[in-house]
């Protein structure tokens, strides 16, 4: 009780007022795939970073509508969107590529101060030595609290010797086989998980810089052979063993600060960059609230709804608010809806269970989902990320709830 206490109150502290996701470290690739986005789709995606609110508009959907309690996180893709639309494809690649820029301020007094909101532009104001080169974390991806982990572990990559050039010469390798070889060749195993940083990884205040709630740790720790130590230590390795780096911009950026023009999300290439600056961004809007919040004010249905793994932590404290968020998503949801969610466990058991009122009864969310196990098994192997549990792609059938109980009661599964 007493750890789950400090731990959530780590959680708490670390999230209430800081910029926690600098970068999304969700795979929108395999997204693109589950979701399978059309002009007439709306989506509902939790903000983070932004950068996948920006990816999902590229496909030119309705609409995109970007929410998160964390007024920071909802700035963050405010300053991308008014950076599109205010600089040129080079100004915008420095900041958000490179990770800063020497006119930062300049540019931003200029062109990109103008095009914010008035909240907005009060929390960037304060901020403008995140992407202007001048502080001792030079780049912006080394800034929030993810951030400072992220600069924490560069330095500490420096310290055991041909570490950091081993690294270096894993992201430049041109094929699976010859990341295997350089792991091998430069011991990177040996290296790389010394005491200290396996002692680091299972502290409640690094996995909360690192926006881990308490909850995930439990559910890895109970699931997990090493528990969430071992879980992070196999995670990385098949990153680095089994997955192409080449593309990989996820690790790219974590481990050295900055993305390459080749190397880098999607809104950041310039053909992309010009599609968004040439009217796609316009479908992106923010909402800082909760996804029930929204829901509830929002009059307009949504089609496709990305919840990422925040229900992770939702179930364990506030389980009442996650069946209260849930009937939020059947009253709005489309009925072509399709829901994506993410977790730490390595199975869910919570999301099933919930009990929703659909049609004047009380029917559990399970059998309104028709959940798409082999693709999500599929896409969830693929995924660049790879620090995930579990990946889920499901259907929100709104109509034919009655047929789906009584096929499962006839199978002799509790309705």
């Amino acid at each position: 009780m007493v750890a789950n206490w400090l731990g959530n109150k780590c959680f708490k502290v670390v999230h209430q007022k800081n910029l926690v996701y600098n970068t999304c470290w969700e795979d929108p690739r395999i997204d693109r795939q589950a979701l399978s986005l059309g002009p007439d789709d709306s989506v509902l995606v939790i903000t983070s970073a932004g950068c996948n609110a920006l990816d999902y508009a590229l496909q030119a959907p309705k609409s995109v509508h970007a929410v998160d309690m964390n007024p920071l996180q909802n700035a963050l893709l405010e300053l991308k969107c008014a950076s599109i639309r205010c600089l040129t494809y080079d100004d915008f690649f420095n900041v958000f590529g490179r990770g800063y820029h020497p006119d930062w301020q300049s540019l931003y007094h200029k062109h990109v101060r103008g095009a914010l909101t008035p909240d907005t532009r009060a929390i960037w104001d304060r901020r403008l030595d995140f992407f202007d080169g001048t502080s001792r974390r030079k780049s912006f991806y080394f800034r929030g609290t993810s951030g400072l982990f992220a600069w924490l572990v560069n330095g500490y990559l420096k310290r055991p010797a041909g570490l950091k050039e081993a690294i270096a010469e894993l992201l430049q390798a041109e094929s699976v086989d010859q990341q295997r070889e350089i792991y091998q060749k430069c011991e990177i195993n040996r290296l790389l998980w010394s005491k200290p940083l396996r002692w680091a990884l299972r502290r409640d205040t690094t996995l909360a810089m690192l926006g881990v709630p308490r909850s995930q740790r439990n559910q890895l720790d109970q699931c997990y052979p090493g528990g969430i130590g071992g879980f992070i230590q196999d995670r990385i390795e098949a990153v680095f063993k089994t997955l192409p780096l080449r593309d990989n911009y996820f690790w790219r950026v974590y481990l050295t600060g900055s993305y390459t023009p080749d190397c880098c999300p999607e809104y950041l290439k310039e053909e992309n960059f010009t599609e968004l600056k040439n009217g796609l961004v316009d479908c992106v809007q923010t909402h800082t609230n909760t996804v029930e919040g929204f829901l509830t004010e929002h009059d307009q249905p949504i089609s496709r709804f990305v919840l990422l793994d925040h229900m992770d932590w939702l179930y364990d404290r506030y389980p009442e608010l996650l069946a209260s968020e849930w009937q939020s998503i059947l009253n709005r949801a489309t009925s072509d809806a399709r829901v994506l969610w993410r977790s730490a466990a390595l199975a869910v058991d919570f999301v099933d269970p919930l009990m929703l009122q659909h049609n004047g009864s009380q029917v559990q969310l399970g059998d309104l989902l028709h959940y798409h196990d082999e693709l999500a098994s599929s896409l969830h192997a693929r995924d660049r990320v790879h620090t995930y549990g579990s990946f889920y792609i499901a259907d929100l059938f709104g109509h034919s709830v009655d047929e789906r109980v009584v096929t499962r009661r006839a199978a002799g599964v509790a309705a």
